[in-house]
């Protein structure tokens, strides 16, 4: 058997059942490379009462067919940020384990696609597509976060936009929003169709979850260079606004 079990926004969020889960399981597994979630994995083993193996991303990538195998003679669990099956690494691992006749059980959490909409105080059937804001790579900035941003504007959508990450061995690096608004920024440049400017209204969220989250509102200008904290950061460029969505914008995140 299979069990995959989201850990939600943070350490602090595995919910009852997904204890239960790992707590009747053989083998549990933790990966974490798909997501920022911060993890102490003393206390989670504590919690859980057994220890955990953290897996990297050649494990689901390169060596998939080591961890179907195990399942199909033990109750494996593979903890993941967030809520299972958004990243779709997740999800071919699930469709494998079906493949080869291997029981699967997915076990749901809080996920930052629906908190951070849940925390800007917009209407969720109001989004478009989102995308994410990748580093350049070797000085080559991709443009898809500007063009489903496009799209989403000719639409009168809002737009959520993750932030990249940059893993090796020795480091896991985050973008920060203000990374992010600057890369967007220099694709204006290029492209002037005045889609993202330091007049555009954004929403910065850092840390959802966390004691110390942050939501901010207002104009690039006034937000590129404001420290926010240390990430995981996103950002929502709002579409057409609702006078509700307006006045919660106002008493939540310092909209003037």
């Amino acid at each position: 058997m299979l069990k995959l079990i989201g850990l939600g926004l943070g350490k602090d969020y595995i919910t009852l059942r997904g204890l239960k889960e790992a707590k009747n399981s053989d083998v549990v597994y933790a990966e974490l490379y798909t997501s920022v979630v911060d993890v102490e994995s003393q206390e989670l083993e504590k919690l859980i009462g057994k220890k955990i193996i953290f897996l990297e991303r050649k494990d689901l990538e390169e060596n998939l067919s080591k961890i179907i195998e195990e399942a199909k003679k033990k109750v494996v669990s593979i903890l993941v940020g967030g809520d299972p099956l958004i990243a779709t690494t997740h999800a071919v691992l699930r469709m494998e384990a079906q493949k080869n006749g291997i029981k699967t059980v997915v076990v749901h959490n809080a996920s930052i696609l629906s908190a951070a909409i849940g925390k800007s105080g917009l209407h969720n059937y109001k989004f478009g597509a989102s995308a994410t804001v990748a580093f350049p790579y070797k000085d080559v900035i991709p443009e898809t976060p500007y063009n489903v941003l496009k799209e989403n504007i000719s639409r009168g959508l809002h737009t959520l936009l993750f932030l990249d990450l940059k893993i090796d061995k020795n480091e896991k690096r985050m973008m920060t929003a203000n990374e992010a608004m600057e890369i967007l920024l220099k694709i204006e440049k290029k492209r002037k169709e005045r889609i993202f400017t330091e007049d555009t209204l954004c929403i910065v969220l850092a840390r959802i979850g966390y004691d110390d989250e942050v939501v901010r509102a207002g104009a690039v200008g006034e937000l590129v260079n404001e420290d926010f904290g240390k990430p995981p950061h996103c950002l929502i460029i709002p579409g057409n606004l609702h006078f509700m969505e307006k006045e919660y914008l106002k008493l939540f995140a310092g909209l003037r």
